[in-house]
């Protein structure tokens, strides 16, 4: 069985996942359980800034799994 990339593409690829994972769960929350009352959390630096921007960081990562060559 032969696969498309080697054994540290894979592990990059991984990591890049996890990255992204973690940019998404940086977003998450923030919201009101009532309707009538405004959060300003999801105004947060780590909401608006932080989050995509480790997202962004995991892509870049999974970019460069899939791009990287052997070097022999």
């Amino acid at each position: 069985m032969t696969f498309l990339f080697e054994k540290t593409n894979y592990k990059i690829l991984l990591v890049g996942i996890l990255v992204i994972a973690l940019g998404f769960l940086l977003m998450s929350g923030g919201g009101s359980d009532d309707p009538n009352v405004f959060n300003k959390d999801i105004f947060s630096f780590r909401r608006i800034r932080l989050a995509p921007t480790t997202v962004l960081v995991g892509f870049g990562i999974v970019i460069y799994s899939i791009l990287k060559i052997k070097r022999n």
